[in-house]
């Protein structure tokens, strides 16, 4: 475990971006941003992605490059800003530990962020149990909104993994508890309210997206609303402080702006556009991360926010490890073979940021027991394929083990504008069309299949009027496939979908591929039974290695 980092005062942060006389401490070393404070945002800056190859189910550190990456750039003179998302606790609690990068490049106060931050992720749960309740309060008086209880879809939420709440029956004991029916519990960060909040560009959008949720079907398969239930208005009262974003700071005292927090698997897996435009309006450089490898996160990132928020990226930062890469040439890390063929895997997640148009750089993140002929393969490979790499050493170095890749970064996006946005589909497609393009030009899947329940969810869809809208896939984030153990090595295969969901308040259909869950399950270990609160007030065990 680090030694405890001095921070700075949070509002002579706030002074580096200009902030100090708006920003509203939240705590010694936190504070909101709030939007009625800040005028008219403009973007101005330039936007780097931080994306990965596909991730073994520990990680392999993008947002520990995320902030090294800000931290390195920082060093080299550049007035830099990393907007992140914020923590949820079922990865805290479960697999993979903290979620604030890790070492000495971090945001902190790690514990802090880690655990309940700035409530916002209690706001987004109580705006979504809320709707929730009125919901089945909606049924208990009659439904005077119409809505059918047999095709109610509005679940609830609880930010803690728990498997046993999959799939529940509420409303036993009686008539006056309600009307019996079968539901189920999803984590916060698959909430459409925490989908909302990340998409919304202000409070008026955010309030319009609220009552645009669909909570149920008729009789006559039309949606219910939010806005037919009555829900809207008191649901965004209940996210007036959350809507603003959270200002905290880098390991060596840089800004970091963290807000919104949905995964990549079953959700968009991008922090907010709010925080995002924003940055960009006050640095010259923003740092951003979207969830797992780029053929699930940076997909999203590109097709849903960017294109939804008229932002597009000057460089994409594509996050290597030699863990991965062996992992996907079928073997482990001490196997330089494997290594080597994993390099096709690699080769693919090149490919599929071109097929976007943004130039890519290859970080290189380096563990202790990497061989350096593992690690000279990779840089080899990226060098071959005219991509420029660096080796990420900023876990042990900070800023410092970032310099090269600050450097390499800075070179690619030069002096002039960002690419032209370039898409994989266009908005008029049919929704099949669209999720085709996904997935036969970034997995490399020969084709997808719809099993029946999903094309009955896609003739719902149509007769409702939201089958325009663009999908947020929802699937394994191990794989190119529908199976977590396949590697990920593009084609010979073929992907199913099948379910799904509209999210019409977030401005995406959900649509599911293989067996995914939407509330996650603690592993036979949990990292919560590693967390522990000394008696002076220290929490430990929160990051792995603790």
């Amino acid at each position: 475990m680090l030694p405890p980092m001095k921070l700075r005062p949070i509002l002579d942060v706030a002074d580096d971006l200009g902030l100090r006389d708006s920003a509203v401490p939240w705590g010694p070393n936190a504070a909101k941003v709030p939007l009625r404070s800040v005028g008219n945002v403009k973007p101005k800056g330039k936007l780097v992605l931080v994306s990965a190859v596909t991730p073994t189910k520990h990680g392999e550190g993008k947002s520990t490059v995320s902030v090294g990456l800000a931290m390195g750039l920082k060093k080299s003179g550049v007035n830099v800003l990393a907007c992140l998302r914020e923590p949820s606790l079922g990865p805290v609690f479960g697999i993979k530990g903290g979620g604030t990068g890790g070492g000495k490049a971090q945001v902190m106060p790690a514990d802090r962020i880690n655990l309940h931050f700035t409530g916002d992720l209690h706001a987004i749960a109580s705006a979504h149990d809320l709707l929730a309740a009125l919901v089945d309060n909606d049924l208990h008086f009659g439904a005077k909104s119409g809505l059918d209880p047999r095709r109610v879809t509005w679940p609830r939420v609880l930010d803690v993994n728990d498997r046993t709440l999959r799939k529940i029956t509420t409303g036993l004991g009686g008539r006056l508890n309600g009307v019996p029916r079968e539901t189920r519990f999803d984590i916060t960060a698959a909430s459409e309210v925490m989908a909302v909040l990340s998409m919304a560009k202000d409070r008026a959008d955010l309030r319009e997206r609220l009552g645009r949720i669909v909570v149920g079907l008729k009789a006559d398969r039309s949606p219910v609303t939010a806005e037919d239930i009555g829900a809207a208005d008191a649901m965004a009262v209940l996210l007036d402080d959350a809507i603003d974003p959270n200002l905290v700071q880098t390991a060596e005292g840089g800004p970091a702006l963290l807000h919104g927090g949905p995964f990549a698997n079953i959700a968009h897996g991008c922090s907010s556009v709010i925080s995002t435009r924003l940055g960009l309006s006050l640095a010259d450089v923003v740092v951003t991360e979207a969830g797992f490898g780029f053929d699930l996160g940076g997909e999203k990132f590109m097709h849903l926010k960017c294109r939804g928020a008229g932002l597009w990226p000057s460089a994409v930062v594509l996050v290597a490890t030699v863990r991965a890469l062996a992992s996907h040439g079928e073997g482990d890390a001490g196997d330089i073979e494997a290594v080597k063929r994993g390099l096709a895997h690699l080769d693919a997640q090149l490919d599929n940021i071109a097929a976007f148009g943004v130039p890519a750089v290859v970080a290189v993140n380096v563990f202790p027991d990497d061989s350096e002929e593992a690690l000279a393969a990779i840089e080899a490979r990226a060098t071959e394929r005219g991509a420029p790499v660096a080796r990420f050493t900023g876990f042990a170095d900070g800023g410092a083990g970032s310099e090269d890749l600050a450097h390499k970064v800075m070179a690619t996006i030069g002096d002039g504008p960002a690419p032209t946005p370039k898409y994989l589909y266009e908005e008029s497609a049919t929704l099949p069309e669209k999720v085709e393009a996904v997935a036969t030009t970034l997995y490399g899947a020969d084709g997808v299949d719809w099993s029946k329940d999903a094309l009955r969810d896609l003739k719902i869809l149509e007769k409702s009027g939201y089958a325009h809208l663009p999908p947020c896939i929802a699937k394994t984030q191990t794989s190119f496939t529908d199976d977590p153990k396949r590697p990920a090595i593009k084609g010979g295969f073929r992907i199913t979908v099948t379910n799904v969901r509209v999210s019409a308040g977030a401005g995406f259909i959900v649509v599911l591929m293989g067996s995914m869950n939407t509330m996650p399950g603690l592993p036979r270990e949990p990292a919560a039974l590693k967390i522990r609160l000394d008696a002076d007030g220290t929490i430990r065990g929160l990051m792995q290695g603790e």
